[in-house]
């Protein structure tokens, strides 16, 4: 009978190809802690008297993300706090809502919701049925980031945290790799940081987790997450290079680590030598931070043709 690597108890709930470890569910949990610290105190992501903002979404990152964080907080490292984006996309996204503010409500910590609807006058539902959008994540991704760097600033967060695993940051490597995009490959990695001082650093405590582990932690921890995937992602091009991770790994199961690992090695040599030297100010519309006129958003909102009114 197959019993536990780590203490010997039978009852399995995992068994890593890629390491051929077993593990119970103790020492399963005790393991995805271990490797969350590890990355934390390899990369440095967290200083003491830190005010970390959670992008709280309520699906298993974002949940563990604050699971894992609170153990911080319980030792008085860190304070915590929390935004959840409502995207504005019908029978999914109240679900995860409804679960970020009870998870909040459980650990008595400050908390905010806040939608595209009031930030912009327009859910990401409005913009799909519009002719001339660029896709779902290309505005996803452009207006959560404004709302979450401006709710820091709003909060007093020193670090906005979210739960960007093993799998999204093989996807985000690959991915930029094959569009040539090394703009956004200088900005990848544990820790992003800003020649600005008007964007707050963002830190990726689970970004050496796979996918796949941090679903199976919640469960075991008995965390209640959305579980349900956005009814866009399989329109993404993010979701193609993900089905081509997937498959590579059946055979070849360190796949993911070796992308991420190989890229943290040659990341210091891309960064001095291409990273774009922009000159921040504010957009002349909203006011937050920009290397242009307008930032991203304002651009985005006038292409569909929104009334802007900040």
């Amino acid at each position: 009978m197959e019993k536990c690597s780590k203490c010997g108890n039978p009852k399995i709930i995992i068994h890593r190809k890629e390491s051929g470890q077993s593990l119970c569910s103790d020492c399963f949990i005790r393991s995805i802690q271990k490797k969350a610290i590890q990355t934390i105190k390899k990369e440095k992501l967290l200083e003491k008297g830190d005010k970390v903002l959670v992008a709280l979404s309520g699906g298993k990152d974002s949940v563990a993300t604050l699971d894992i964080l609170e153990t911080f907080r319980q030792r008085h490292i860190i304070d915590i706090c929390a935004v959840t984006v409502d995207e504005g996309i019908d029978n999914y996204r109240q679900d995860g809502v409804d679960i970020a503010i009870s998870h909040a409500k459980r650990l008595g910590i400050e908390h905010k919701v806040v939608s595209f609807k009031d930030s912009f006058n327009i859910t990401l539902d409005e913009i799909m049925k519009k002719e001339n959008h660029r896709g779902s994540c290309t505005y996803c991704g452009v207006f959560r980031r404004w709302i979450i760097n401006k709710a820091a600033k709003d909060m007093g967060a020193t670090k906005i945290a979210t739960g960007h695993n093993l799998n999204d940051e093989s996807q985000a490597i690959l991915m930029n790799y094959l569009e040539g995009n090394i703009d956004n490959l200088t900005k990848l990695g544990a820790k992003t940081t800003s020649k600005s001082d008007k964007f707050t650093v963002k830190i990726k405590p689970l970004r050496e987790v796979p996918e796949r582990e941090i679903g199976l932690y919640v469960l075991a921890r008995n965390l209640d997450v959305h579980l349900d995937g956005c009814p866009y992602s399989s329109q993404s091009f993010r979701g193609e290079v993900g089905e081509i991770l997937q498959d590579l790994s059946i055979n070849h199961p360190t796949i993911m680590y070796s992308t991420l690992r190989g890229f943290d090695k040659i990341k210091p040599a891309i960064k001095k030598e291409l990273s774009p030297s922009f000159t921040y100010s504010n957009c002349e519309i909203c006011g937050e931070p920009s290397s242009n006129k307008l930032c991203r958003v304002c651009t985005f909102l006038k292409e569909l043709d929104c009334e802007i009114n900040f």
